[in-house]
Formats: C-alpha cells, sequence, structure tokens
C-alpha cells in the first residue's frame, strides 16, 4: 500500500470524535484496551425500548487510528441494535485480518492503509468491540447497570509491524 497510514482524513475524524462525553447513568458501559499501545475506549449505551441505541457517550484515550474509528463508530450508532454492531465488529476484524470483505460501516475504507499493520488493528477495533459489547449488556439488562472491561489478547494484535 501506498498510501500514508496517517492521511488527513483519519486526523480530521481523530479530532471530531462525536458524543464525546460519558453517559451520567448508562445502561451499561464496557471498555475496550490495547495491551500493545494501551490505547483505550469506553463507551457507555442506553437502549430505546425498540431496542436499538438510543443515546451514546464515549471516553477515548488512543492514538489517532483508535479516535478515528471511534469517530466513524459514534457518527453511525444512534439507532443500531445489538445484533448490528456485533455485525460491523465482526466484519471489520474478518477484513482487517483480510479474511473478509470490506465492512458496510460507514467511512471505513478509511483504514484501508492500515490493513498491512496488523499491531494497529487492535486500536481501529476497540469502539467498535466495546459497542457491541456495551449494547449487548444493556439489552440483556434492561433493569441496570450493566459494566465490562476487556483488555484484547495479545494473540490477537500481535504483529511485526510497527
Amino acid at each position: 500500500m501506498n498510501a500514508p497510514l496517517y492521511n488527513a482524513e483519519i486526523l480530521r475524524l481523530a479530532a471530531s470524535i462525536p458524543y464525546h462525553e460519558r453517559l451520567t447513568a448508562p445502561m451499561a458501559t464496557a471498555e475496550r484496551r490495547s495491551p500493545i499501545c494501551g490505547s483505550r475506549v469506553t463507551v457507555d449505551v442506553d437502549m430505546g425500548a425498540d431496542g436499538r441505541v438510543a443515546a451514546v457517550g464515549l471516553l477515548v484515550r488512543a492514538c489517532a487510528l483508535g479516535q478515528a474509528s471511534s469517530s466513524l463508530l459514534a457518527s453511525s450508532i444512534v439507532g443500531r441494535t445489538p445484533a448490528e454492531l456485533a455485525a460491523a465488529r465482526d466484519a471489520i476484524t474478518a477484513w482487517l485480518a483480510r479474511t473478509g470483505d470490506a465492512p458496510d460501516w460507514p467511512g471505513m475504507d478509511v483504514f484501508a492503509p492500515a490493513l498491512d499493520y496488523t499491531a494497529r488493528h487492535p486500536s481501529i477495533r476497540l469502539a467498535f468491540e466495546a459497542a457491541a459489547e456495551a449494547a449487548e449488556a444493556a439489552a440483556n439488562n434492561a433493569s441496570g447497570h450493566a459494566e465490562v472491561s476487556v483488555t484484547a489478547p495479545a494473540s490477537a494484535s500481535a504483529g511485526t509491524d510497527v
């Protein structure tokens, strides 16, 4: 790939994350952390009566790729079901591993230059992993608050590139 990894669109997305404040009393919270670089993304969600994400809050402490991915997630998460978020997470994971087609999430093509940089993949996945977990936890625990905190396994992010 000849395209620069940190291009202008990645940097623009990283600087403009929607919902960049935590929810006061979310139905569920999930946090994902990359053991490789320490990037951390926390996602709060509230679900509507229709079973779709009604509100989202984010705390993003990540590199530009993690911030840009969080921005893309936040731009299109409201109105999604837990199943749709899980499908997006799985599609992004497969695409980055080159075992699946490009994901059907708006704007993800901006990460095409990162396909060859496997050590960067966990940062790109963090927001989608946390969102899928939070939405599922909220749907399964509609009567209270659920909290999930996970560190991505090192084997999922191992790579020889930097």
